[in-house]
Protein backbone atom coordinates (compact mmCIF):
# COMPACT_ATOMS: atom_id res chain seq x y z
CA UNK A 1 0.00 0.00 0.00
CA UNK A 2 1.16 3.48 -0.71
CA UNK A 3 2.44 5.22 2.37
CA UNK A 4 4.72 8.30 2.26
CA UNK A 5 7.36 8.34 4.58
CA UNK A 6 7.31 12.25 6.04
CA UNK A 7 4.54 15.05 6.00
CA UNK A 8 6.95 16.71 3.80
CA UNK A 9 6.82 13.74 1.37
CA UNK A 10 2.80 13.84 1.86
CA UNK A 11 2.55 17.58 0.57
CA UNK A 12 5.25 17.85 -2.13
CA UNK A 13 2.82 14.76 -4.10
CA UNK A 14 -0.29 16.62 -3.32
CA UNK A 15 0.83 20.51 -4.76
CA UNK A 16 2.72 18.64 -7.78
CA UNK A 17 -0.40 16.25 -8.58
CA UNK A 18 -2.30 19.63 -8.08
CA UNK A 19 -0.08 21.44 -10.66
CA UNK A 20 -0.72 18.88 -13.20
CA UNK A 21 -4.31 18.32 -12.48
CA UNK A 22 -4.79 21.88 -13.72
CA UNK A 23 -3.46 20.98 -17.09
CA UNK A 24 -5.67 19.16 -19.46
CA UNK A 25 -2.69 17.61 -21.42
CA UNK A 26 -2.39 15.68 -17.98
CA UNK A 27 -4.08 11.79 -18.37
CA UNK A 28 -2.27 11.01 -14.75
CA UNK A 29 -0.24 11.30 -12.10
CA UNK A 30 0.94 8.33 -10.38
CA UNK A 31 3.44 7.39 -7.46
CA UNK A 32 5.52 4.88 -8.26
CA UNK A 33 8.74 2.94 -6.33
CA UNK A 34 8.93 2.95 -2.52
CA UNK A 35 6.34 5.38 -1.74
CA UNK A 36 4.02 3.67 -3.73
CA UNK A 37 5.29 0.11 -2.32
CA UNK A 38 4.69 1.30 1.44
CA UNK A 39 8.95 0.89 1.69
CA UNK A 40 10.41 4.54 1.48
CA UNK A 41 12.00 6.11 4.64
CA UNK A 42 12.57 9.31 4.91
CA UNK A 43 16.08 9.90 2.67
CA UNK A 44 13.52 8.37 0.01
CA UNK A 45 13.09 9.76 -2.88
CA UNK A 46 9.52 10.93 -4.06
CA UNK A 47 8.90 9.29 -7.68
CA UNK A 48 6.18 10.52 -9.87
CA UNK A 49 5.20 9.48 -13.14
CA UNK A 50 3.22 12.03 -15.17
CA UNK A 51 0.61 10.33 -18.08
CA UNK A 52 0.41 13.12 -20.51
CA UNK A 53 2.44 14.90 -23.11
CA UNK A 54 6.03 15.46 -22.76
CA UNK A 55 5.24 19.19 -23.85
CA UNK A 56 4.63 19.72 -19.85
CA UNK A 57 8.17 18.79 -18.81
CA UNK A 58 9.49 23.20 -18.75
CA UNK A 59 6.37 23.73 -17.05
CA UNK A 60 7.02 21.54 -14.51
CA UNK A 61 10.79 22.40 -13.94
CA UNK A 62 9.20 25.95 -13.47
CA UNK A 63 7.30 24.96 -10.97
CA UNK A 64 9.65 22.68 -9.03
CA UNK A 65 12.54 25.67 -8.85
CA UNK A 66 9.88 28.14 -7.25
CA UNK A 67 7.96 25.44 -5.31
CA UNK A 68 8.23 25.47 -1.12
CA UNK A 69 6.90 22.10 -1.33
CA UNK A 70 9.64 20.44 -3.27
CA UNK A 71 12.41 22.58 -1.45
CA UNK A 72 10.79 21.58 1.81
CA UNK A 73 11.40 18.23 0.69
CA UNK A 74 14.67 18.32 -0.43
CA UNK A 75 15.98 19.58 3.36
CA UNK A 76 13.93 16.04 4.80
CA UNK A 77 16.37 13.95 4.08
CA UNK A 78 19.76 12.97 2.64
CA UNK A 79 18.59 11.70 -1.05
CA UNK A 80 14.98 13.58 -0.73
CA UNK A 81 14.00 15.16 -3.53
CA UNK A 82 11.14 14.60 -6.54
CA UNK A 83 12.06 12.04 -9.50
CA UNK A 84 8.98 12.95 -12.20
CA UNK A 85 9.14 11.76 -15.70
CA UNK A 86 6.52 12.43 -17.97
CA UNK A 87 5.41 9.92 -20.76
CA UNK A 88 2.90 9.01 -22.79
CA UNK A 89 4.09 4.80 -22.03
CA UNK A 90 3.56 3.78 -25.62
CA UNK A 91 5.78 0.57 -23.99
CA UNK A 92 6.60 -0.52 -28.05
CA UNK A 93 9.01 -3.08 -27.47
CA UNK A 94 12.27 -2.99 -29.16
CA UNK A 95 13.25 -5.51 -31.27
CA UNK A 96 16.40 -8.42 -31.00
CA UNK A 97 18.81 -8.81 -32.66
CA UNK A 98 18.77 -12.51 -32.54
CA UNK A 99 22.48 -13.14 -31.28
CA UNK A 100 23.97 -13.48 -28.22
CA UNK A 101 24.98 -10.25 -26.85
CA UNK A 102 21.79 -8.36 -27.54
CA UNK A 103 21.20 -5.04 -25.90
CA UNK A 104 19.63 -4.98 -22.89
CA UNK A 105 15.70 -4.17 -22.71
CA UNK A 106 13.75 -2.67 -20.39
CA UNK A 107 10.59 -3.29 -21.02
CA UNK A 108 9.76 -5.31 -18.40
CA UNK A 109 10.98 -3.16 -15.61
CA UNK A 110 9.23 0.28 -16.94
CA UNK A 111 5.72 -1.56 -17.16
CA UNK A 112 6.41 -3.13 -13.90
CA UNK A 113 6.81 0.13 -12.16
CA UNK A 114 4.71 2.33 -14.41
CA UNK A 115 1.29 -0.24 -14.45
CA UNK A 116 1.59 -3.30 -12.10
CA UNK A 117 3.23 -1.56 -8.78
CA UNK A 118 2.35 2.51 -9.62
CA UNK A 119 -0.62 4.21 -6.83
CA UNK A 120 -2.71 6.59 -8.86
CA UNK A 121 -3.20 9.81 -7.48
CA UNK A 122 -4.66 11.61 -10.34
CA UNK A 123 -6.83 10.39 -13.43
CA UNK A 124 -8.24 11.84 -15.98
CA UNK A 125 -9.74 10.17 -18.67
CA UNK A 126 -9.34 6.30 -19.49
CA UNK A 127 -5.80 6.25 -19.96
CA UNK A 128 -4.49 4.35 -17.19
CA UNK A 129 -7.15 1.65 -17.14
CA UNK A 130 -6.53 0.82 -20.63
CA UNK A 131 -2.91 0.79 -19.87
CA UNK A 132 -3.67 -1.59 -17.03
CA UNK A 133 -5.82 -3.74 -19.37
CA UNK A 134 -3.28 -3.93 -22.05
CA UNK A 135 -0.39 -4.97 -19.77
CA UNK A 136 -1.79 -6.82 -16.39
CA UNK A 137 -1.51 -9.20 -15.22
CA UNK A 138 1.56 -10.20 -18.17
CA UNK A 139 2.08 -9.00 -21.77
CA UNK A 140 0.35 -11.96 -24.37
CA UNK A 141 1.79 -15.26 -25.11
CA UNK A 142 2.95 -14.05 -28.49
CA UNK A 143 5.16 -11.23 -26.83
CA UNK A 144 6.40 -13.88 -24.10
CA UNK A 145 7.15 -16.22 -26.74
CA UNK A 146 9.96 -13.73 -28.32
CA UNK A 147 11.21 -11.78 -25.29
CA UNK A 148 11.91 -14.83 -23.72
CA UNK A 149 14.54 -16.85 -25.48
CA UNK A 150 16.31 -13.24 -26.19
CA UNK A 151 16.29 -12.87 -22.57
CA UNK A 152 17.99 -16.36 -21.78
CA UNK A 153 20.43 -15.43 -24.69
CA UNK A 154 21.42 -12.23 -23.34
CA UNK A 155 22.49 -14.52 -20.42
CA UNK A 156 24.30 -16.65 -22.53
CA UNK A 157 25.74 -14.06 -24.40
CA UNK A 158 27.08 -12.79 -21.08
CA UNK A 159 28.29 -16.01 -19.45
CA UNK A 160 30.37 -17.15 -22.95
CA UNK A 161 32.58 -14.11 -22.77
CA UNK A 162 33.74 -14.23 -18.81
CA UNK A 163 36.42 -16.97 -19.77
CA UNK A 164 37.52 -15.29 -22.78
CA UNK A 165 37.75 -12.05 -20.55
CA UNK A 166 39.60 -13.80 -17.62
CA UNK A 167 41.91 -15.63 -20.03
CA UNK A 168 43.23 -11.83 -21.37
CA UNK A 169 43.51 -10.32 -18.32
CA UNK A 170 40.01 -8.24 -18.31
CA UNK A 171 39.44 -8.74 -14.56
CA UNK A 172 36.87 -5.66 -14.50
CA UNK A 173 35.42 -6.61 -18.26
CA UNK A 174 34.57 -10.03 -16.67
CA UNK A 175 33.09 -8.39 -13.41
CA UNK A 176 30.83 -6.10 -15.33
CA UNK A 177 29.30 -9.12 -17.76
CA UNK A 178 29.00 -10.78 -14.61
CA UNK A 179 26.65 -7.96 -13.11
CA UNK A 180 24.93 -7.88 -16.65
CA UNK A 181 24.68 -11.66 -16.75
CA UNK A 182 22.62 -11.64 -12.91
CA UNK A 183 20.94 -8.77 -13.89
CA UNK A 184 19.84 -10.78 -17.30
CA UNK A 185 18.89 -13.66 -15.06
CA UNK A 186 16.75 -11.91 -13.05
CA UNK A 187 14.55 -10.24 -16.04
CA UNK A 188 14.71 -14.17 -17.69
CA UNK A 189 13.28 -15.46 -14.37
CA UNK A 190 10.61 -12.73 -14.57
CA UNK A 191 9.65 -13.58 -18.08
CA UNK A 192 9.02 -16.84 -18.05
CA UNK A 193 7.16 -16.63 -14.59
CA UNK A 194 5.03 -14.32 -15.63
CA UNK A 195 5.78 -11.72 -13.04
CA UNK A 196 6.69 -7.75 -13.82
CA UNK A 197 10.07 -7.13 -11.80
CA UNK A 198 10.70 -3.56 -9.88
CA UNK A 199 14.39 -3.42 -10.46
CA UNK A 200 17.36 -5.75 -11.27
CA UNK A 201 19.52 -4.47 -8.42
CA UNK A 202 18.15 -3.81 -5.58
CA UNK A 203 14.71 -5.55 -3.79
CA UNK A 204 16.05 -8.40 -4.74
CA UNK A 205 14.77 -10.54 -1.67
CA UNK A 206 11.27 -8.95 -2.23
CA UNK A 207 11.29 -10.21 -5.71
CA UNK A 208 12.72 -13.27 -6.15
CA UNK A 209 11.58 -14.99 -2.42
CA UNK A 210 8.45 -13.39 -2.64
CA UNK A 211 6.51 -12.00 -5.94
CA UNK A 212 8.57 -15.14 -7.61
CA UNK A 213 8.06 -17.55 -4.68
CA UNK A 214 11.78 -19.01 -4.74
CA UNK A 215 13.21 -18.46 -1.15
CA UNK A 216 15.77 -20.53 -1.66
CA UNK A 217 17.40 -19.26 -5.14
CA UNK A 218 17.51 -15.83 -3.10
CA UNK A 219 20.45 -17.09 -0.73
CA UNK A 220 22.71 -17.62 -3.98
CA UNK A 221 22.95 -14.65 -5.89
CA UNK A 222 24.62 -12.61 -3.23
CA UNK A 223 27.60 -15.48 -3.16
CA UNK A 224 28.26 -14.49 -6.90
CA UNK A 225 30.06 -11.38 -6.00
CA UNK A 226 31.80 -12.76 -2.79
CA UNK A 227 34.95 -12.70 -4.65
CA UNK A 228 38.37 -13.08 -3.05
CA UNK A 229 41.08 -12.41 -6.03
CA UNK A 230 39.95 -10.73 -8.41
CA UNK A 231 42.68 -11.41 -10.88
CA UNK A 232 42.49 -15.17 -11.05
CA UNK A 233 40.14 -18.05 -12.75
CA UNK A 234 37.53 -17.16 -9.61
CA UNK A 235 35.04 -14.98 -12.39
CA UNK A 236 35.71 -18.06 -14.39
CA UNK A 237 33.80 -20.74 -11.89
CA UNK A 238 31.07 -17.99 -11.16
CA UNK A 239 30.12 -17.67 -14.45
CA UNK A 240 29.78 -21.43 -14.26
CA UNK A 241 28.06 -21.65 -11.05
CA UNK A 242 25.18 -18.89 -12.76
CA UNK A 243 25.22 -21.07 -15.58
CA UNK A 244 24.09 -24.00 -13.27
CA UNK A 245 21.48 -21.66 -11.94
CA UNK A 246 20.15 -20.61 -15.45
CA UNK A 247 19.73 -24.50 -16.29
CA UNK A 248 17.95 -25.03 -13.07
CA UNK A 249 15.82 -22.24 -13.11
CA UNK A 250 14.94 -21.32 -16.88
CA UNK A 251 13.61 -24.78 -18.55
CA UNK A 252 15.24 -26.05 -21.77
CA UNK A 253 12.23 -25.25 -23.62
CA UNK A 254 12.03 -21.64 -22.79
CA UNK A 255 15.86 -20.89 -24.31
CA UNK A 256 14.54 -21.95 -27.89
Amino acid sequence: MPEYPTEAHARAADEITRFFAARPETDAVLLVNSCARGLATPDSCLDLLVLGDPALEPAWETFAAESDAVAELARTGRWAEVHLDVDRCDFEPEPFSGGTFDAFDWLELRVGNAVAYSHPLFERGDRYRRLRERWLPFYGESLRAERLPAACRFVDGRLDRIPWYVERGLWFQALDSLHWAVRGFLRALHVERRVYPISYDKWIEEQVAGKLGLPELFERPPGLFEIAELRSDELARKASALRALTDAYLPVESRT
